[in-house]
């Protein structure tokens, strides 16, 4: 059986301490996931966040790290935890306490979405779980933790900018929202200076309402120790075509503000007094 592959690695290689996560662009599909799925490839990859991945290319231009998963959504989600299952997916998984996240069909194995129903032909075993926790969920986070040592051996201190696109929100969202886990995965002035910077690229932008951040910034954001850790949702309206499969007319401007953001903060936390330098 074909493996899932495991993440791509940029390692920070300029003078920022920020790495770039993208935990849901994937889209290496093995033969054996298409064949378990009840409808196909068309619907796992509707789990996607469309050409995220691509977004963070001026970013990673200028030398900032970046952590991409390859293995797709559909089959382990690494923006969950590995305790984050739906017990309808997971065979012989105990039903209890569960995230809301979980419990609405979206755990690290995808249960099930709105526009598709149930995803798969049979459930998950154990043993499939954990090989593809093996192969693409804990490599993928070792990869995170790798890179920001690295950036706080170097500067003393690190951004985790984890990124994703959110389906056209509810009125009232903006196009453009950030997560902070509700001020513990970082300081506030990191949400404040994103949101500044944000809106001085000409996009509207929010904290917190409706996306928080999930399990990739809960997990890495450590601020008492220098290290905070940011999602940004983007509306996909705003930088894919009419079908939100291809880029749009927007694409390099909301490249450019991931660019603008790693810059931005990349650099604020260099003026913070507790940024150190390496010799």
């Amino acid at each position: 059986m074909t493996l899932l592959a495991p993440p791509l690695v940029h390692p920070p290689r300029g003078p920022l301490p920020v790495l770039l996560s993208v935990p849901h662009s994937g889209r290496d599909y093995p033969d054996w996931l298409i064949a378990s799925a009840c409808r196909g490839r068309a619907a796992l990859a509707k789990l996607e966040d469309p050409l995220v991945d691509r977004l963070a290319w001026r970013a990673i231009q200028r030398g900032c790290g970046a952590v991409v998963a390859r293995a797709p959504r559909a089959a382990v989600d690494c923006n969950r935890a590995e305790d984050e299952v739906d017990p309808a997916i997971i065979e012989g998984a105990r039903r209890g306490p569960m995230t809301a996240r979980a419990r609405g069909g979206l755990g690290i194995v995808p249960a099930r979405t709105q526009q598709h129903g149930y995803l798969w032909r049979r459930a998950v075993t154990r043993a499939q779980l954990e090989d593809r926790l093996e192969q693409a969920h804990r490599p993928y986070h070792r990869a995170i933790e790798d890179q920001l040592g690295l950036l706080l051996d170097r500067f003393g201190c690190a951004l985790l900018l984890d990124c994703h696109s959110m389906p056209p929100p509810a009125a009232g969202v903006p196009p453009i929202v950030f997560g902070d886990a509700r001020g513990r995965s970082a300081s506030a002035w990191v949400a404040d200076e994103a949101l500044a910077i944000a809106r001085r690229q000409g996009f509207d932008a929010g904290l917190n309402e409706p996306f928080a951040g999930g399990h990739v910034v809960e997990r890495h954001g450590a601020p008492a120790r220098g290290v905070h850790a940011l999602q940004i949702e983007i509306d996909r309206r705003w930088y894919l075509d009419g079908g939100l499969s291809e880029p749009g007319p927007g694409f390099d401007r909301a490249s450019l503000l991931i660019e603008a953001l790693a810059v931005g903060l990349g650099q604020a936390l260099l003026d913070q007094p507790y940024a150190t330098a390496a010799e």
